[in-house]
Protein backbone atom coordinates (compact mmCIF):
# COMPACT_ATOMS: atom_id res chain seq x y z
CA UNK A 1 0.00 0.00 0.00
CA UNK A 2 1.26 3.50 -0.84
CA UNK A 3 2.42 5.75 1.97
CA UNK A 4 0.78 9.18 2.12
CA UNK A 5 3.09 11.89 0.74
CA UNK A 6 2.99 15.38 -0.73
CA UNK A 7 2.60 14.13 -4.29
CA UNK A 8 -0.62 12.45 -3.27
CA UNK A 9 -1.92 15.48 -1.36
CA UNK A 10 -0.78 18.01 -3.96
CA UNK A 11 0.87 20.15 -1.31
CA UNK A 12 1.64 23.73 -2.30
CA UNK A 13 4.85 25.36 -1.09
CA UNK A 14 4.07 28.38 1.04
CA UNK A 15 6.25 30.77 3.05
CA UNK A 16 7.07 29.51 6.52
CA UNK A 17 5.09 31.64 8.95
CA UNK A 18 4.81 29.31 11.95
CA UNK A 19 7.21 27.26 14.04
CA UNK A 20 5.60 24.86 16.44
CA UNK A 21 7.22 23.47 19.57
CA UNK A 22 5.52 20.09 19.78
CA UNK A 23 4.51 17.58 17.13
CA UNK A 24 1.86 15.75 19.15
CA UNK A 25 -1.68 14.76 18.30
CA UNK A 26 -3.46 17.77 19.78
CA UNK A 27 -1.59 20.45 17.86
CA UNK A 28 -1.84 18.56 14.59
CA UNK A 29 -5.60 17.98 14.98
CA UNK A 30 -6.26 21.51 16.20
CA UNK A 31 -3.83 24.29 15.21
CA UNK A 32 -2.34 22.73 12.08
CA UNK A 33 -5.79 21.58 10.95
CA UNK A 34 -7.18 25.11 11.27
CA UNK A 35 -4.24 26.69 9.47
CA UNK A 36 -4.68 24.14 6.67
CA UNK A 37 -8.29 25.27 6.18
CA UNK A 38 -7.25 28.94 6.27
CA UNK A 39 -4.60 28.19 3.64
CA UNK A 40 -7.10 26.41 1.43
CA UNK A 41 -9.42 29.41 1.56
CA UNK A 42 -6.63 31.86 0.77
CA UNK A 43 -6.79 33.60 4.14
CA UNK A 44 -3.37 32.77 5.60
CA UNK A 45 -0.93 31.38 3.00
CA UNK A 46 1.65 30.05 5.43
CA UNK A 47 3.46 26.82 6.20
CA UNK A 48 4.37 25.35 9.58
CA UNK A 49 7.62 23.74 10.68
CA UNK A 50 7.28 21.36 13.61
CA UNK A 51 10.02 21.28 16.24
CA UNK A 52 10.51 18.21 18.40
CA UNK A 53 11.47 19.89 21.69
CA UNK A 54 12.39 16.77 23.69
CA UNK A 55 15.27 14.30 23.36
CA UNK A 56 13.40 11.01 23.17
CA UNK A 57 11.46 9.79 20.15
CA UNK A 58 12.06 10.42 16.46
CA UNK A 59 10.48 12.03 13.45
CA UNK A 60 10.91 9.11 11.03
CA UNK A 61 7.22 8.73 10.21
CA UNK A 62 6.90 12.47 9.56
CA UNK A 63 9.73 12.40 7.05
CA UNK A 64 8.48 9.22 5.35
CA UNK A 65 5.16 10.98 4.75
CA UNK A 66 6.58 14.44 3.89
CA UNK A 67 4.74 15.64 7.03
CA UNK A 68 1.40 14.96 5.33
CA UNK A 69 -1.26 13.30 7.46
CA UNK A 70 -4.99 12.74 7.86
CA UNK A 71 -7.22 14.27 10.51
CA UNK A 72 -10.40 12.23 11.05
CA UNK A 73 -13.06 14.09 13.04
CA UNK A 74 -15.84 11.89 14.36
CA UNK A 75 -19.03 12.97 16.07
CA UNK A 76 -22.47 14.51 15.72
CA UNK A 77 -22.65 17.09 12.92
CA UNK A 78 -25.99 18.66 11.99
CA UNK A 79 -27.78 16.02 14.04
CA UNK A 80 -26.10 13.05 12.38
CA UNK A 81 -23.14 10.85 13.30
CA UNK A 82 -20.43 11.63 10.76
CA UNK A 83 -16.76 10.98 10.03
CA UNK A 84 -14.99 13.93 8.38
CA UNK A 85 -11.56 13.14 6.93
CA UNK A 86 -9.06 15.76 5.81
CA UNK A 87 -5.54 15.48 4.44
CA UNK A 88 -3.59 18.22 6.22
CA UNK A 89 -0.90 19.88 4.07
CA UNK A 90 0.01 22.87 6.21
CA UNK A 91 3.15 21.28 7.70
CA UNK A 92 6.26 21.72 5.54
CA UNK A 93 8.91 20.07 7.71
CA UNK A 94 9.72 18.59 11.12
CA UNK A 95 13.00 19.32 12.88
CA UNK A 96 14.66 17.75 15.92
CA UNK A 97 15.97 20.50 18.20
CA UNK A 98 18.67 18.15 19.52
CA UNK A 99 19.94 16.13 16.58
CA UNK A 100 19.37 18.94 14.05
CA UNK A 101 20.33 21.89 16.20
CA UNK A 102 21.78 24.09 13.43
CA UNK A 103 18.74 23.55 11.22
CA UNK A 104 16.47 24.26 14.17
CA UNK A 105 18.20 27.55 15.01
CA UNK A 106 18.19 28.45 11.33
CA UNK A 107 14.42 28.67 11.50
CA UNK A 108 14.85 31.87 13.53
CA UNK A 109 16.49 33.42 10.47
CA UNK A 110 13.44 32.98 8.20
CA UNK A 111 12.25 36.42 7.14
CA UNK A 112 8.57 35.40 6.84
CA UNK A 113 8.38 33.76 10.26
CA UNK A 114 5.80 35.40 12.51
CA UNK A 115 4.16 32.89 14.89
CA UNK A 116 5.39 30.46 17.55
CA UNK A 117 2.92 27.80 18.67
CA UNK A 118 3.68 25.54 21.63
CA UNK A 119 2.21 22.66 23.55
CA UNK A 120 4.92 21.38 25.87
CA UNK A 121 2.51 20.17 28.62
CA UNK A 122 1.63 22.09 31.76
CA UNK A 123 5.12 21.38 33.13
CA UNK A 124 6.72 22.93 30.04
CA UNK A 125 6.26 26.58 31.03
CA UNK A 126 8.52 26.73 34.06
CA UNK A 127 11.51 28.86 35.02
CA UNK A 128 14.55 26.74 35.81
CA UNK A 129 17.56 28.72 36.98
CA UNK A 130 19.84 25.77 36.27
CA UNK A 131 19.16 26.02 32.52
CA UNK A 132 22.11 27.32 30.50
CA UNK A 133 22.33 29.50 27.41
CA UNK A 134 25.43 27.54 26.29
CA UNK A 135 23.47 24.32 25.87
CA UNK A 136 22.53 23.43 22.29
CA UNK A 137 19.64 23.61 22.90
CA UNK A 138 18.81 24.73 26.45
CA UNK A 139 16.92 22.02 28.34
CA UNK A 140 13.62 23.81 29.08
CA UNK A 141 11.07 25.13 26.62
CA UNK A 142 11.38 28.74 27.90
CA UNK A 143 15.15 28.32 27.57
CA UNK A 144 14.86 27.08 24.00
CA UNK A 145 12.47 29.90 23.11
CA UNK A 146 14.66 32.58 24.71
CA UNK A 147 17.75 31.46 22.79
CA UNK A 148 15.70 31.13 19.58
CA UNK A 149 14.39 34.69 19.99
CA UNK A 150 17.89 35.97 20.78
CA UNK A 151 19.23 34.45 17.57
CA UNK A 152 16.45 36.15 15.60
CA UNK A 153 17.14 39.44 17.40
CA UNK A 154 20.82 39.24 16.41
CA UNK A 155 20.13 38.02 12.87
CA UNK A 156 17.93 41.02 12.06
CA UNK A 157 19.87 43.58 14.10
CA UNK A 158 17.08 44.17 16.57
CA UNK A 159 14.59 45.11 13.83
CA UNK A 160 11.32 45.83 15.64
CA UNK A 161 9.40 44.51 12.63
CA UNK A 162 10.85 41.03 13.10
CA UNK A 163 9.30 40.21 16.47
CA UNK A 164 7.26 37.03 16.85
CA UNK A 165 3.79 36.27 18.16
CA UNK A 166 3.67 33.53 20.78
CA UNK A 167 0.58 31.27 20.80
CA UNK A 168 1.05 28.82 23.68
CA UNK A 169 -1.77 26.32 24.21
CA UNK A 170 -0.45 24.66 27.37
CA UNK A 171 -3.28 24.08 29.84
CA UNK A 172 -2.32 26.59 32.51
CA UNK A 173 -3.97 29.87 33.43
CA UNK A 174 -2.54 32.90 31.62
CA UNK A 175 -0.14 30.69 29.67
CA UNK A 176 1.23 33.58 27.59
CA UNK A 177 1.82 35.79 30.62
CA UNK A 178 3.62 32.95 32.40
CA UNK A 179 5.74 32.17 29.33
CA UNK A 180 6.81 35.80 28.94
CA UNK A 181 7.68 35.96 32.62
CA UNK A 182 9.95 32.91 32.22
CA UNK A 183 11.65 34.42 29.13
CA UNK A 184 12.27 37.71 30.92
CA UNK A 185 13.77 35.90 33.90
CA UNK A 186 16.10 33.97 31.62
CA UNK A 187 17.18 37.16 29.85
CA UNK A 188 18.26 38.52 33.23
CA UNK A 189 19.82 35.23 34.33
CA UNK A 190 21.82 34.92 31.11
CA UNK A 191 22.72 38.63 30.91
CA UNK A 192 21.42 39.00 27.36
CA UNK A 193 21.14 42.77 27.61
CA UNK A 194 18.55 45.52 27.86
CA UNK A 195 18.25 45.97 24.10
CA UNK A 196 17.13 42.36 23.66
CA UNK A 197 14.82 42.63 26.65
CA UNK A 198 13.20 45.73 25.12
CA UNK A 199 12.82 43.91 21.77
CA UNK A 200 11.09 40.96 23.41
CA UNK A 201 8.85 43.27 25.42
CA UNK A 202 7.87 45.58 22.57
CA UNK A 203 8.39 43.72 19.28
CA UNK A 204 7.08 40.34 20.42
CA UNK A 205 3.54 39.49 21.46
CA UNK A 206 2.74 36.84 24.08
CA UNK A 207 -0.89 35.79 23.80
CA UNK A 208 -2.77 33.73 26.38
CA UNK A 209 -5.05 31.12 24.92
CA UNK A 210 -7.86 28.74 25.80
CA UNK A 211 -8.30 25.65 23.64
CA UNK A 212 -11.03 23.03 23.53
CA UNK A 213 -11.24 19.88 21.43
CA UNK A 214 -11.18 16.22 22.44
CA UNK A 215 -8.39 14.58 20.43
CA UNK A 216 -8.44 10.80 20.68
CA UNK A 217 -5.14 10.27 18.86
CA UNK A 218 -3.92 7.53 16.59
CA UNK A 219 -6.47 4.72 16.02
CA UNK A 220 -4.10 1.86 16.74
CA UNK A 221 -6.85 -0.72 17.21
CA UNK A 222 -8.39 -0.01 13.81
CA UNK A 223 -5.21 0.89 11.92
CA UNK A 224 -5.66 -1.61 9.08
CA UNK A 225 -9.30 -0.69 8.50
CA UNK A 226 -8.44 3.03 8.42
CA UNK A 227 -5.74 2.51 5.78
CA UNK A 228 -8.03 0.33 3.71
CA UNK A 229 -10.70 3.03 3.75
CA UNK A 230 -8.19 5.77 2.86
CA UNK A 231 -6.42 3.74 0.18
CA UNK A 232 -3.04 4.67 1.65
CA UNK A 233 -0.88 4.05 4.71
CA UNK A 234 -0.81 6.88 7.27
CA UNK A 235 1.11 6.27 10.48
CA UNK A 236 0.66 9.78 11.86
CA UNK A 237 -3.08 10.19 11.30
CA UNK A 238 -5.02 11.57 14.23
CA UNK A 239 -8.65 11.33 15.31
CA UNK A 240 -10.76 13.75 17.32
CA UNK A 241 -14.19 15.32 17.74
CA UNK A 242 -15.63 17.94 15.36
CA UNK A 243 -16.12 20.57 18.09
CA UNK A 244 -13.31 23.07 18.54
CA UNK A 245 -12.78 26.43 20.20
CA UNK A 246 -9.68 28.61 20.32
CA UNK A 247 -9.85 31.81 22.38
CA UNK A 248 -6.83 34.08 21.94
CA UNK A 249 -6.26 36.91 24.41
CA UNK A 250 -3.84 39.56 23.25
CA UNK A 251 -2.98 43.10 24.29
CA UNK A 252 -2.35 43.91 20.61
CA UNK A 253 -4.76 43.05 17.81
CA UNK A 254 -3.41 40.17 15.70
CA UNK A 255 -6.68 39.26 14.01
CA UNK A 256 -5.64 40.71 10.65
CA UNK A 257 -2.39 38.73 10.64
CA UNK A 258 -4.03 35.53 11.83
CA UNK A 259 -7.46 35.73 10.16
CA UNK A 260 -8.73 32.26 10.99
CA UNK A 261 -12.28 33.43 11.78
CA UNK A 262 -12.53 34.71 8.20
CA UNK A 263 -12.14 31.08 7.12
CA UNK A 264 -15.14 30.15 9.27
CA UNK A 265 -12.97 28.69 12.02
CA UNK A 266 -14.01 28.76 15.71
CA UNK A 267 -11.38 31.27 16.83
CA UNK A 268 -12.22 34.20 19.11
CA UNK A 269 -9.88 37.16 19.58
CA UNK A 270 -10.39 39.04 22.84
CA UNK A 271 -8.63 41.17 25.42
CA UNK A 272 -10.10 39.01 28.21
CA UNK A 273 -10.42 35.23 27.92
CA UNK A 274 -11.60 34.74 31.51
CA UNK A 275 -15.39 34.70 30.74
CA UNK A 276 -14.74 32.00 28.13
CA UNK A 277 -12.66 29.96 30.53
CA UNK A 278 -15.37 30.37 33.17
CA UNK A 279 -17.97 29.20 30.64
CA UNK A 280 -15.95 26.09 29.78
CA UNK A 281 -15.12 25.21 33.38
CA UNK A 282 -18.62 25.80 34.74
CA UNK A 283 -20.66 24.29 31.87
CA UNK A 284 -18.50 21.58 30.28
CA UNK A 285 -16.34 20.53 33.21
CA UNK A 286 -18.98 21.40 35.80
CA UNK A 287 -21.55 19.24 34.04
CA UNK A 288 -19.15 16.31 34.04
CA UNK A 289 -18.39 16.65 37.73
CA UNK A 290 -22.02 17.19 38.74
CA UNK A 291 -23.50 14.13 37.00
CA UNK A 292 -20.85 11.45 36.48
CA UNK A 293 -20.76 10.12 40.05
CA UNK A 294 -24.53 9.88 40.27
CA UNK A 295 -24.63 8.31 36.81
CA UNK A 296 -22.07 5.68 37.77
CA UNK A 297 -24.11 4.71 40.83
CA UNK A 298 -27.17 4.51 38.56
CA UNK A 299 -25.37 1.74 36.68
CA UNK A 300 -23.74 3.57 33.77
CA UNK A 301 -20.06 3.31 32.81
CA UNK A 302 -19.67 5.81 29.95
CA UNK A 303 -20.67 9.40 29.22
CA UNK A 304 -22.62 8.27 26.12
CA UNK A 305 -24.54 5.73 28.24
CA UNK A 306 -25.36 8.55 30.64
CA UNK A 307 -26.80 10.64 27.82
CA UNK A 308 -28.91 7.67 26.70
CA UNK A 309 -30.21 7.35 30.27
CA UNK A 310 -33.24 9.67 30.38
CA UNK A 311 -33.03 10.17 34.15
CA UNK A 312 -29.37 11.17 34.15
CA UNK A 313 -29.63 13.25 30.99
CA UNK A 314 -32.55 15.18 32.47
CA UNK A 315 -30.55 15.81 35.64
CA UNK A 316 -27.57 17.05 33.65
CA UNK A 317 -29.67 19.31 31.41
CA UNK A 318 -31.46 20.96 34.31
CA UNK A 319 -28.16 21.47 36.15
CA UNK A 320 -26.66 23.34 33.19
CA UNK A 321 -29.62 25.39 31.99
CA UNK A 322 -31.42 26.09 35.28
CA UNK A 323 -28.53 26.43 37.72
CA UNK A 324 -25.20 27.09 35.98
CA UNK A 325 -26.05 29.41 33.08
CA UNK A 326 -27.95 31.92 35.28
CA UNK A 327 -24.73 32.53 37.27
CA UNK A 328 -22.51 33.36 34.26
CA UNK A 329 -21.76 36.74 32.67
CA UNK A 330 -21.62 36.10 28.92
CA UNK A 331 -24.82 36.71 26.89
CA UNK A 332 -27.47 34.08 27.61
CA UNK A 333 -27.89 33.10 23.95
CA UNK A 334 -24.16 32.50 23.63
CA UNK A 335 -24.12 30.42 26.81
CA UNK A 336 -27.06 28.29 25.66
CA UNK A 337 -25.43 27.72 22.28
CA UNK A 338 -22.26 26.51 24.03
CA UNK A 339 -24.30 24.32 26.39
CA UNK A 340 -26.11 22.68 23.49
CA UNK A 341 -22.76 22.02 21.85
CA UNK A 342 -21.57 20.41 25.09
CA UNK A 343 -24.58 18.07 25.10
CA UNK A 344 -23.88 17.17 21.48
CA UNK A 345 -20.29 16.36 22.44
CA UNK A 346 -21.44 14.18 25.34
CA UNK A 347 -23.57 12.24 22.83
CA UNK A 348 -20.62 11.52 20.51
CA UNK A 349 -20.91 7.80 19.65
CA UNK A 350 -17.24 7.62 18.63
CA UNK A 351 -15.83 8.68 22.03
CA UNK A 352 -15.88 6.11 24.83
CA UNK A 353 -15.33 8.39 27.83
CA UNK A 354 -15.33 6.32 31.03
CA UNK A 355 -17.08 7.80 34.06
CA UNK A 356 -14.45 6.37 36.40
CA UNK A 357 -11.71 8.23 34.54
CA UNK A 358 -13.65 11.50 34.94
CA UNK A 359 -14.18 10.70 38.63
CA UNK A 360 -10.48 11.14 39.51
CA UNK A 361 -9.94 13.82 42.16
CA UNK A 362 -13.62 14.72 42.25
CA UNK A 363 -13.41 16.66 45.52
CA UNK A 364 -11.00 19.27 44.16
CA UNK A 365 -12.86 19.22 40.83
CA UNK A 366 -16.16 19.93 42.58
CA UNK A 367 -14.59 22.87 44.38
CA UNK A 368 -13.20 24.38 41.15
CA UNK A 369 -16.03 23.53 38.77
CA UNK A 370 -19.27 23.36 40.76
CA UNK A 371 -18.88 25.31 44.00
CA UNK A 372 -18.73 28.73 42.25
CA UNK A 373 -22.03 27.94 40.50
CA UNK A 374 -23.69 26.82 43.74
CA UNK A 375 -22.52 29.87 45.67
CA UNK A 376 -23.31 32.21 42.78
CA UNK A 377 -26.82 30.79 42.54
CA UNK A 378 -27.41 31.24 46.29
CA UNK A 379 -26.14 34.82 46.09
CA UNK A 380 -28.31 35.68 43.09
CA UNK A 381 -31.54 33.88 43.99
CA UNK A 382 -31.35 33.48 47.78
CA UNK A 383 -32.00 29.74 47.63
CA UNK A 384 -30.11 26.50 46.96
CA UNK A 385 -29.79 25.07 43.46
CA UNK A 386 -31.34 21.62 43.95
CA UNK A 387 -29.35 19.68 41.35
CA UNK A 388 -25.97 21.14 42.27
CA UNK A 389 -26.74 20.49 45.94
CA UNK A 390 -27.69 16.91 45.11
CA UNK A 391 -24.34 16.49 43.33
CA UNK A 392 -22.62 16.96 46.70
CA UNK A 393 -24.65 14.12 48.20
CA UNK A 394 -23.92 11.98 45.12
CA UNK A 395 -20.21 12.67 45.56
CA UNK A 396 -20.38 11.55 49.18
CA UNK A 397 -22.26 8.39 48.20
CA UNK A 398 -19.75 7.58 45.48
CA UNK A 399 -16.82 8.17 47.86
CA UNK A 400 -18.25 5.83 50.51
CA UNK A 401 -15.65 3.19 51.32
CA UNK A 402 -13.87 1.85 54.39
CA UNK A 403 -10.76 0.31 52.83
CA UNK A 404 -7.78 1.90 51.05
CA UNK A 405 -5.96 -0.63 48.89
CA UNK A 406 -3.20 0.00 46.32
CA UNK A 407 -3.60 3.76 46.69
CA UNK A 408 -7.34 3.65 46.01
CA UNK A 409 -10.39 3.88 48.25
CA UNK A 410 -12.60 0.89 47.51
CA UNK A 411 -16.23 1.64 46.73
CA UNK A 412 -19.02 -0.79 45.89
CA UNK A 413 -21.73 -0.74 43.21
CA UNK A 414 -24.18 -3.63 43.09
CA UNK A 415 -21.75 -5.83 44.98
CA UNK A 416 -18.83 -5.04 42.66
CA UNK A 417 -15.75 -3.08 43.73
CA UNK A 418 -14.59 0.12 42.04
CA UNK A 419 -11.54 2.30 42.69
CA UNK A 420 -11.95 5.83 44.03
CA UNK A 421 -8.82 7.80 43.16
CA UNK A 422 -7.97 11.02 44.97
CA UNK A 423 -5.36 12.56 47.26
CA UNK A 424 -4.57 10.35 50.22
CA UNK A 425 -5.92 12.94 52.69
CA UNK A 426 -9.28 12.89 50.88
CA UNK A 427 -9.47 9.09 50.80
CA UNK A 428 -8.52 8.85 54.47
CA UNK A 429 -11.25 11.35 55.38
CA UNK A 430 -13.95 9.28 53.69
CA UNK A 431 -12.59 6.03 55.08
CA UNK A 432 -12.72 7.46 58.60
CA UNK A 433 -16.06 9.29 58.35
CA UNK A 434 -18.38 7.58 55.88
CA UNK A 435 -19.88 5.17 58.44
CA UNK A 436 -20.79 7.90 60.91
CA UNK A 437 -24.34 9.15 61.27
CA UNK A 438 -25.30 11.02 58.10
CA UNK A 439 -25.55 14.37 59.89
CA UNK A 440 -22.07 14.01 61.36
CA UNK A 441 -20.62 12.79 58.04
CA UNK A 442 -22.11 15.69 56.08
CA UNK A 443 -21.14 18.30 58.66
CA UNK A 444 -17.55 17.05 58.72
CA UNK A 445 -17.30 17.03 54.92
CA UNK A 446 -18.85 20.45 54.30
CA UNK A 447 -16.85 21.90 57.15
CA UNK A 448 -13.49 20.70 55.81
CA UNK A 449 -11.77 23.96 54.89
CA UNK A 450 -8.87 22.06 53.28
CA UNK A 451 -11.34 20.66 50.76
CA UNK A 452 -13.35 23.78 50.00
CA UNK A 453 -11.33 26.76 51.20
CA UNK A 454 -14.25 27.66 53.47
CA UNK A 455 -16.86 26.11 55.76
CA UNK A 456 -19.81 25.22 53.53
CA UNK A 457 -21.95 24.50 56.60
CA UNK A 458 -22.32 28.29 56.73
CA UNK A 459 -24.30 28.32 53.48
CA UNK A 460 -27.93 28.62 54.65
CA UNK A 461 -29.78 25.31 54.39
CA UNK A 462 -27.01 23.45 52.59
CA UNK A 463 -26.09 21.03 55.38
CA UNK A 464 -29.65 19.85 55.99
CA UNK A 465 -30.36 19.56 52.26
CA UNK A 466 -27.29 17.37 51.67
CA UNK A 467 -28.22 15.23 54.71
CA UNK A 468 -31.73 14.71 53.30
CA UNK A 469 -30.44 13.80 49.84
CA UNK A 470 -27.77 11.44 51.17
CA UNK A 471 -30.24 9.66 53.47
CA UNK A 472 -32.56 9.21 50.49
CA UNK A 473 -29.73 7.77 48.38
CA UNK A 474 -28.79 5.35 51.16
CA UNK A 475 -32.37 4.24 51.76
CA UNK A 476 -33.74 4.07 48.21
CA UNK A 477 -30.78 4.01 45.83
CA UNK A 478 -29.27 6.66 43.57
CA UNK A 479 -31.77 6.46 40.72
CA UNK A 480 -34.85 6.79 42.92
CA UNK A 481 -33.36 9.73 44.80
CA UNK A 482 -32.19 11.44 41.62
CA UNK A 483 -35.58 11.07 39.91
CA UNK A 484 -37.30 12.97 42.73
CA UNK A 485 -35.57 16.12 41.45
CA UNK A 486 -37.29 15.98 38.05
Amino acid sequence: MRVLNKEMTGKKNRPVKVVQFGEGNFLRAFVDYMIDIANEQGKFDGDIVLIKPIEFGNLDNFHKQDCQYTVSLRGIVDGEAKILNRQVTSVADAVDAYTEYEKYMGLAEIDTLRFVVSNTTEAGIVFDDSDKFELNPPKTFPGKLTKFLYHRFETFGGDMEKGLVMLPVELIDDNGIMLKKCVMQLIDLWNLGDAFKKWVDEACIFTSTLVDRIVTGYPRDTEAQEWEAFGYEDRIMVTGEPFALWVIESAKDISKEFPLPEAGLPVIFTDNQKPYKQRKVRILNGAHTSFVLASYLCGNDLVKESMDDADVCNFMTKTIFDEVIPTLTLPEAELKEFANAVITRFNNPYVKHALLSISLNSVSKWRARCMPSLLGYVEKFGKLPAHMTFSLAALMAFYTGTEIRDKALIGHRDGQEYNIMDDMAVMEFFRDNCEKATADFVSAFLGNVDFFGQNLNEVPGLTQAVITYLDDIKANGMRTALCKLS
